[in-house]
């Protein structure tokens, strides 16, 4: 059976820590549609990476995480193509990023949704998850949302299944030009 088009992106983007899988999560449970859940985290977790060899030194990570990043990015549209929805939980650590993405996914529904968590909150909950790097949260609570332009944006201070309801009832609604298609329009202006 061939799919009907190509699928629909709802994508998070916020700090480490924000909160971006449960509001995946909350979503996915809540809209009308088998929408997949894909982050980074699942490739990590699932053992993708080499992490042992990582952490002693025998492969250094950062000559592979380019390729790794813009390997993860690029399967997204693969996905899509072969008529898949899906919530992707993603960290835009730079503006360089956002748009590499944004052209990736060009001529795609892309709903880009922002994850606001207070720093103090981030901080708390990066301690308490102890499998995060000490300061990441900091170091993207004060970059990543800079350079974007979202559909819609949430604080994730707020209670998940009335965010993920807003996601929803925003993303049913939504309208042309997406954030993605006003990044591409902005970058082409200079």
């Amino acid at each position: 059976m061939t799919p009907a088009g190509p699928g629909r992106t709802i994508l998070l983007n916020g700090a480490s820590s924000s909160g971006k899988s449960s509001l995946a999560r909350a979503i996915q449970a809540r809209i009308d549609a088998p929408f997949w859940r894909i982050s980074i985290d699942h490739l990590r977790d699932a053992g993708v990476l080499p992490t042992a060899r990582i952490r002693s030194g025998e492969f250094d990570w950062r000559t592979m995480r380019e390729a790794f990043f813009l390997g993860f990015e690029r399967s997204l549209l693969a996905y899509v193509e072969a008529g898949n929805d899906l919530i992707v939980e993603h960290i835009m650590e730079s503006e360089a990023w956002l748009l590499r993405l944004a052209d990736t996914l060009a001529g795609h529904d892309v709903f880009f949704v922002g994850v606001h968590c207070a720093l103090e909150e981030l901080e708390r909950r990066e301690r308490e998850r102890g499998d995060r790097p000490i300061g990441d949260a900091r170091r993207d609570f004060h970059r990543i949302h800079s350079y974007c332009l979202y559909d819609v944006e949430v604080d994730a201070m707020q209670e998940r299944d009335a965010n993920a309801d807003a996601v929803i009832a925003v993303w049913r609604a939504r309208s042309r030009p997406s954030a993605f298609e006003r990044l591409r329009e902005r970058r082409a202006r200079g």
